[in-house]
């Protein structure tokens, strides 16, 4: 095979910062050991998240020379209602600034306590989401999907008999919704089958519950199932798009990642008395209809960005850029979720640091030692982002303990995804020197984004 090269040009170029290890020592200390609290200039590779962190392109730009910046009715939200409808189908589309925005809005109104939200895995901001208006999210990850060492095709599917218990045991009345997170970032960036999609949707169907896509990154899901799902090789990448939205009967996504932009998001539905209770509180809370807390530029930027990021030479480079960093690391005997996800590698904590327990939260022990060691930013998603306390007081910590290694989009090369390889290689062989870290402040909800550490 050849060498598969980036199907772009590089256009504008930003430096990068250099610091020394004795730097990077005392700027970490003095975040906290929260790599979220680091300035950026203080970075090397930012793998941070890949959301809102995308290169945009040269049509994109030009997009946004163009927008129609009219509080209502501007033409650049037609074109975004477009490009969002020719994808998912979905008769209602409001804009909303990112993908927690529309998940505020649809929990504030079908949520509230005594209802509960099922999802193969849900993220961060969706879970805070659904907590918040005083409902319950339940994660119905498949088995295969909990055990990082054992390579599956579609390790992000819903567990379909749990899930139907779970509506058997609550009740569909107690039940809004459900959803599916594609791919599943939690459970490692793993992609969902197109049969778990329509499995999914099957129970729903029988119970009346409406089924909801969290669709940060269905592009990369439908390249997936393109080379991993039989009959559908041939198909495009947005015929498998058009079919996985046509099991659903509403959309959130955050555009900061699939649509290869640095703001914006939506909520889409087919439901109108829904759709029209989500645009009362959408005025209230974001903007007009036409714009939804998001300037015309950013309408623009968006529709384009959601026609490149369906390019299969695009999702080609993307998905083996990707793993092209697993296959490193793991020959190097560096233990990952395995296969590799499409928007991120995923360190297992749990068998990279097996001597810290959970409640020592030997993720966030990961995350520093890779900062001081090449300047690298990555995040914790374990114990430190989900974990929670029982009555008692004790910590119950998620099935897996993770480092997540987002890659942005379009962004960093092959040389600098090899300086990544060599300082997680190096980092594993000196991970006999790492020591746990305790809490010195955590906020009540997304404690991650703040907490501030010390080590044990």
């Amino acid at each position: 095979m050849r060498t598969i090269i980036e199907p772009f040009k590089i256009k504008s170029v930003e430096p990068i910062r250099f610091t020394t290890k004795k730097e990077r020592e005392i700027i970490l200390k003095d975040a906290g050991y929260n790599p979220f609290l680091i300035h950026s200039d203080d970075v090397l590779i930012d793998l941070l998240t890949d959301s809102g962190t995308s290169a945009m392109s040269a049509a994109q730009w030009a997009g946004i020379m163009q927008g129609d910046e009219s509080y209502a009715g501007s033409r650049s939200f037609y074109r975004f209602e477009e490009a969002i409808r020719k994808i998912t189908g979905m008769k209602f589309i409001i804009p909303t600034h990112q993908g927690r925005a529309a998940e505020k809005i649809l929990f504030s109104i079908v949520g509230g306590k005594g209802k509960y939200f099922p999802n193969n895995t849900h993220f961060d901001t969706t879970r805070a989401n659904i907590e918040f208006s005083g409902a319950e999210a339940d994660d119905f990850l498949n088995e295969i999907g909990k055990h990082p060492e054992i390579r599956a095709d579609f390790k992000g599917n819903m567990d379909i008999q749990k899930l139907e218990k779970f509506i058997q045991e609550k009740g569909k009345e107690n039940i809004p919704l459900c959803m599916i997170t594609i791919t599943n970032n939690s459970g490692g960036g793993q992609p969902v089958s197109m049969q778990n999609i329509r499995e999914t949707k099957e129970v729903c169907t029988k119970y009346g519950i409406p089924l909801f896509i969290d669709a940060c990154r269905f592009a990369e899901n439908a390249y997936f199932i393109k080379t991993r799902e039989a009959g559908y090789e041939h198909k495009s990448p947005l015929e498998i798009a058009k079919e996985i939205f046509s099991y659903a009967d509403g959309v959130t996504m955050s555009a900061k990642k699939d649509a290869l932009v640095n703001i914006g998001g939506f909520l889409a539905m087919q439901d109108e008395r829904l759709a029209t209770q989500c645009r009362n509180l959408l005025i209230v809370t974001e903007g007009f209809p036409t714009y939804g807390g998001l300037a015309g530029r950013d309408l623009e930027a968006v529709a384009q960005g959601l026609e490149e990021v369906l390019d299969e030479n695009y999702l080609h480079y993307r998905i083996r850029s990707v793993a092209y960093l697993g296959d490193k690391l793991v020959a190097a005997g560096v233990p990952i979720i395995e296969p590799p996800g499409g928007h991120a590698i995923y360190l297992d904590a749990k068998r990279f640091l097996p001597e810290i327990p959970p409640h020592q939260f030997p993720g966030q022990a990961i995350v520093c030692a890779l900062y001081i060691e090449g300047g690298i930013r990555s995040v914790e998603i374990g114990s430190v982002m989900f974990g929670k306390n029982d009555e008692n007081g004790n910590m119950i910590s998620p099935p897996m303990e993770l480092v997540r290694l987002a890659i942005p989009r379009r962004v960093y090369t092959q040389s600098h995804i090899d300086y990544v390889s060599e300082v997680v290689i190096e980092t594993f062989k000196q991970r006999e020197k790492m020591r746990g870290f305790k809490f010195t402040y955590e906020a009540p909800m997304l404690r991650h984004f703040t907490a501030r550490f010390e080590h044990i």
